[in-house]
This record gives structure tokens, sequence and C-alpha cells, in this order.
């Protein structure tokens, strides 16, 4: 088992996808008047976390990195790529991590009628698009969260994916009854998860989510203001300091582009967590940070077993 981390870590990660992440559930013009100024969305937020001095990983979808429309896909312009705004991810102070989302068009790889093909090709072609802004990425996270074909990551040297979060909820998955749950945590304003990265395959980590924005449309709003969304991630963090575990929030610059008040709603987030880093209760890393924690402790488990063999074979008998 892995020690523990000295205090409590915080995990910002976000989906990087424009209309790849929306194309089989809308058309421009509705994605347009649901997510007004979207592309502007994700420069904001991206001056907001350079100016807080936070570190984030982006999961990009690689199809956003051309300069041109994807072979095959018709979708061209602003709300298909974004080579400009990502030239500035990858030259941000504080650096910023760019992990892939899915692969070069955002294939939701655990829908039937995707095959291991399939899904190899869109992971291999969007590495290669990401290849004009970033070496080989170390992270993944799989489109809508529904996760399939792990054994493909390592291959490609992943190195870790954002798995699904530890509660019922999501267990339960898109349901009336994992929805009204997902509800229920937002109105009671329920204490997200603090986490724990394991190893699910040889080499291949999962640091799981704690906790995705719930959406700030007009309509959710209305039922749940957003200062929930805030407390809880004041609570996410108070979780993670006090067990010095993880607590991973996760979003899309869709989720701010959706309502007036969603860089607002940012600045509240960011003014949380900075004072939980000054307070020395919360260090904030990326997805590749992590990770080189994790080879150390690996490393320094390595040593312990060959200085005290007898010791280790006590414990796994005990």
């Amino acid at each position: 088992m892995m020690r523990p981390f000295e205090r409590g870590v915080a995990i910002i990660s976000i989906d990087t996808e424009l209309m790849w992440g929306y194309r089989d559930l809308m058309g421009e013009a509705k994605f347009q008047a649901r997510f007004p100024d979207s592309p502007i969305a994700h420069t904001q937020m991206l001056a907001r976390f350079c100016a807080a001095q936070v570190s984030a990983t982006w999961f990009v979808v690689g199809a956003l990195a051309l300069h041109d429309a994807a072979p095959g896909y018709p979708g061209r312009g602003p709300l298909w790529q974004c080579p400009v705004f990502l030239d500035c991810l990858r030259n941000a102070s504080p650096s910023q991590e760019i992990g892939v989302h899915g692969g070069l068009t955002h294939l939701i790889w655990e829908q039937e009628k995707v095959t291991r093909e399939m899904a190899s090709r869109e992971l291999t072609e969007g590495i290669k698009a990401l290849h004009t802004i970033c070496d080989d990425p170390w992270s993944f996270s799989f489109p809508r969260n529904r996760e399939a074909y792990h054994d493909l990551l390592p291959q490609n040297r992943i190195r870790a994916f954002r798995g699904q979060p530890p509660a019922l909820a999501w267990r339960i998955g898109h349901t009336v009854p994992g929805i009204a749950l997902r509800i229920l945590d937002e109105m009671r304003c329920g204490t997200p998860p603090a986490v724990s990265p394991y190893e699910a395959f040889p080499g291949l980590w999962s640091i799981p989510a704690s906790m995705f924005l719930y959406p700030i449309g007009p309509k959710r709003s209305w039922l749940i203001g957003l200062r929930s969304r805030v407390e809880r991630f004041r609570r996410g963090l108070e979780a993670a300091a006090r067990s010095r575990a993880i607590f991973h929030f996760c979003l899309h610059p869709e989720n701010l582009a959706e309502s007036p008040q969603g860089m607002l709603l940012l600045d509240d987030l960011l003014d949380t967590l900075m004072r939980f880093r000054s307070r020395g209760d919360i260090e904030v890393l990326t997805m590749r940070d992590v990770l080189h924690r994790l080879q150390g402790e690996k490393s320094y488990a390595c040593q312990e077993q060959h200085q005290y063999p007898d010791l280790l074979e006590t414990n796994r008998r005990s």
C-alpha cells in the first residue's frame, strides 16, 4: 500500500471538447444558444488559473488541435478546432497538463457498436493530433465517463485515467434513481468523497473523480442555487485535507458558459482553493504530478521490500 500524502491534494481536471462532445446531442445553433461564447470561456478559464497560480489537467479532444476538419468529419471552425487556444495552453505559466479526452473525435468507447479496433484507432489518431502541442500525454479521460478497453491505454504510453466517482449515484448510472441521487447530493450539499489512486492494471493508475460541477443553466440554478456548488467544493477540500487524500474536481468549460454567473462562480471556487492552499492544508497537483509521486512511493516500497523481506512476508500472512 502506498503511503498517504503529507497533506491533502486538489486536482482540477477539465474535459476540453467544444462541439465534439455534443455533436450526437445537438447541432451548432443549439450549442451556441445553450453555451454562448464557449470558446471565450476556455480562454477566460485559463487566464484565471494562471492568475491564481493553479495548474490543472486539461483533457483535450485531439481534433481541436487540427487547423482543418478531421478526416471524414464535416465540422470546421471555432466550435470544432482551437489550435490558437491550445498554443496558449501549452505556453501557460504555471504549466498546465495536456491529456487526452477519448482520442480524436470524442468517440464513446463503451458503446456496443465501438470495437476494440475503432477505439485503438481513435486513441492513436488523437495522440498524433495532440503531438502538435505536446509530447506523449500521460493522462486520459473517457468521454461521458463510460469506461472500456482499458488495456489500450498503457499500450499507447498512457499512465493514468480519471476513474468514475466512488459514489452510489455514479454506480447506478444515468438512470432515474441515479439522477435523483445526484440532485439530492446537490440539494443537501453532500460532501464529495476524498479519493486515492490505485493501480488498475500494471503500469496504469486510476485517479477517480470526486465531483463533477453540477450544471448551472437557468433551470438547474432555479432548483439548486449556485452556492451549493461552492459549498460542496469547500467540503470536498476539507475531506481531502482531513484524510490526506485527493479531492478531484472535474468540469467542462461549457458548464461555465451556460450562465452569465459562470466566471463569478469559478472565481469563488478558486478563492476557496487558494485559502486552503495558503493555510497549508491542500496542495494543488495535476494528474501527472500525482503519477510522479506514485512512482516515487513505488520505488520506496520496492526498496523496503528488499531491505525487510521477512517482515513483509509476515505481514502478508497475517
